[in-house]
């Protein structure tokens, strides 16, 4: 399906403004199509391969696909910024697709990449995201060589399905940790592993074209798990 992608900016409660590219495939209705949203880890942005090859892989499935930028890449810095100001630009993309006249989205499903995907999961638990669907790609569930100090507190209390994307080599999500904390949650779950692949998905001595088919088939699978 053909979709057409604009950069638009989105001024967020505390005062910030973020960039995002909107996707909008032929045929979509506002108000009564499915939106996805998803955001960059902490050491990339919304021009991330990765992220770029679902927004528009999500848009040519149908959805309405935006991706955008925290405020600290916005303004070219490296370090993340405050959890506030990272729920808060959260916030202000949900607010934007639920209600901007040509969105009115009627249901959202929400992606993250590592640290984008860890604070929509803790807004997800705290009530505060107005999402159907979770997707976490690279969930970082502990620092590197410390599998003790899990962030898995929160998963417990989110209440809508999750599907987890894993690399078989990623230092910050050891897979036997993953599937222990996994059996402890009450809403649904699944969970797609990427053999030989890292933080980012890239499994070892792979090349450009290596990673467009590791990309190619994350999309495939999310998509298949939403029922496509």
């Amino acid at each position: 399906m053909e979709f057409t992608a604009s950069t638009i900016s989105i001024t967020l409660e505390k005062g910030d403004r973020i960039s995002a590219v909107l996707a909008v495939p032929g045929g979509f209705a506002a108000g009564e199509g499915s939106a996805f949203a998803i955001a960059h880890g902490a050491g990339n942005d919304m021009h991330n391969p990765l992220i770029v090859t679902l927004a528009e892989g999500f848009a040519r499935a149908g959805y309405l696909s935006i991706r955008f930028n925290f405020p600290y890449r916005e303004k070219g810095k490296k370090a993340p910024d405050p959890r506030t100001k990272l729920v808060d630009a959260w916030a202000g993309v949900c607010r934007y697709l639920k209600e901007d006249p040509d969105c009115r989205a009627g249901r959202i499903i929400a992606g993250g990449k590592s640290m984008g995907g860890r604070i929509a999961s803790e807004m997800a638990a705290e009530g505060r995201l107005p999402a159907d669907r979770l997707i976490l790609f690279g969930y970082p569930l502990h620092p590197p060589g410390k599998k003790e100090q899990r962030r898995d507190a929160h998963l417990n209390r989110i209440t809508i399905p999750m599907l987890f994307f894993a690399g078989t080599r990623d230092p910050l999500c050891d897979l036997a940790v993953l599937k222990d904390v996994l059996g402890g949650l009450t809403a649904s779950w699944d969970l797609e592993v990427i053999e030989g692949g890292d933080h980012s998905f890239h499994p070892p001595r792979c090349m450009a074209a290596c990673f467009e088919e590791v990309y190619a088939n994350i999309l495939e699978r999310a998509l298949q798990w939403l029922g496509h």
